[in-house]
């Protein structure tokens, strides 16, 4: 039996009086990948703030390698093994690239030596600042960061958006490393529907805040109509 890292039980959120997730019933498994796919303004980006505890909760409960974490501030989700990294991307512009690192360093296999093996590009630019990054640069920092946190649980946001194809492609390479090393959960929230589907092998599909479906990303990979169905238009 697969040991549960996040579970999200008949969760309803949203913000202030305002609920835009109901009844969300979730779970992933330890080392699982999935995406998290839909038309904008579904509730995806939600769902991850309510994960990680930026939302006002309105019933069920959400916990982390089985401790109950609905009621923790932000930053005990953190510590307890959630790592976020969201689409504004909120790199320090100021600091150097290891800065940025560093003021997010905790003890795992993630360390600076690992981070810049999956992106060299960051290895020659470990004394830049953060303004002095390309956007895509930029993007490979957030998510070096949150991943030199040593997270048992890793949430993303839009990490394909604004960036070139070039970039988009390298990416995606570095992010399937992710799900395929099988030790960090992970789930990705991405508008590039095929993208998403060829990235991570479970796919869930969110619609008017509710789940739609929840299964593997084959199924809609071998059928575009209930790929359309659900989502309507699909992104290239």
């Amino acid at each position: 039996m697969v040991e549960t890292a996040l579970q999200l039980d008949k969760v309803s959120a949203g913000y202030g009086e305002t609920v835009v997730l109901e009844d969300i019933q979730f779970s992933l498994g330890v080392g699982e990948a999935v995406s998290i796919i839909g038309r904008n303004g579904v509730g995806k980006t939600t769902l991850l703030a309510t994960i990680m505890g930026h939302t006002t909760r309105h019933g069920g409960s959400i916990s982390l390698r089985g401790k109950d974490i609905s009621t923790a501030a932000t930053y005990r989700r953190v510590t307890s093994g959630l790592g976020l990294v969201p689409q504004e991307r909120e790199i320090f512009p100021s600091l150097s690239v290891r800065e940025n690192m560093d003021v997010a360093a905790r003890p795992g296999p993630w360390n600076f030596k690992t981070v810049c093996e999956l992106f060299p590009r960051l290895a020659e630019r470990l004394d830049n600042r953060g303004n002095q990054l390309s956007g895509g640069e930029q993007q490979m920092l957030a998510i070096g960061r949150a991943l030199i946190g040593n997270p048992s649980v890793l949430l993303m946001d839009e990490p394909s958006e604004g960036l070139a194809p070039v970039i988009v492609e390298e990416l995606s390479r570095a992010v399937k490393k992710l799900t395929q090393a099988g030790e960090m959960a992970l789930i990705l929230v991405e508008q590039n529907t095929r993208l998403a589907l060829d990235i991570a092998p479970r796919a869930v599909v969110m619609d008017r805040g509710h789940i739609v479906f929840d299964g593997p990303s084959a199924t809609l990979q071998n059928d575009p109509a209930k790929l359309e169905h659900l989502i309507g238009v699909v992104k290239a």
